[in-house]
């Protein structure tokens, strides 16, 4: 009974967002404990408390094109976009025009770059992310950017990852590579 509860909940899903979970299916009809046990990270990433909504979801959008530069990607703007965040906001993350972006929203895509290559810089932008929304904020932020790395690598781990695909922001299409990371954040994290 509860596989079948989880089996409509995926199809609804699948058609409310236009995406493919099959390996989340694949998961759930190979072993229910092992399903059972992926439930919290769904719970984990939509977890915000304390910051705004385009700063969060941002920092999602960086995290995410880190590890996947396909349909995970476009999950997430989906996301972002029906919850209001303006698609003009997200062509700014992806382009990474920080004027474009407002000092919230670059803040948590600079913690977010910062937290991903594992950079010292991070410290300081944490202080900084503490003092303007609070320790809830850090926290909302460190769940989100920490769950988004698991998706795509199950994807991978469990044969369902996809080469990369054009990204549609606000009904534009955009061809999206794996987002490399800035060259001054690379080489402070070597």
């Amino acid at each position: 009974m509860l596989k079948w509860i989880a089996r409509r909940r995926l199809a609804a899903f699948e058609r409310a967002f236009d995406y493919d979970a099959s390996y989340i299916r694949d998961l759930l009809d190979t072993s229910w404990k092992a399903f059972s046990r992926f439930v919290p990270v769904m719970k984990m990433s939509s977890h915000r408390e304390g910051l705004p909504l385009d700063a969060w979801y941002a920092a999602k959008v960086v995290a995410i094109r880190s590890e996947d530069c396909g349909p995970c990607t476009q999950l997430t703007v989906t996301m972002a976009e029906r919850e209001g965040v303006s698609a003009r906001l997200l062509r700014a993350v992806f382009d990474n025009d920080e004027k474009a972006m407002g000092p919230d929203v670059t803040l948590a895509v600079r913690y977010a770059r910062a937290v991903l290559a594992h950079d010292l810089e991070a410290d300081g932008l944490r202080e900084q992310i503490a003092a303007r929304w609070g320790q809830r904020a850090v926290v909302s932020l460190a769940l989100s950017i920490a769950a988004a790395k698991v998706y795509p690598t199950m994807k991978y781990a469990l044969g369902h990852g996809q080469a990369c695909t054009r990204v549609h922001i606000g009904g534009t299409e955009t061809r999206v590579a794996a987002q490399a990371l800035p060259s001054a954040v690379r080489e402070s994290a070597a």
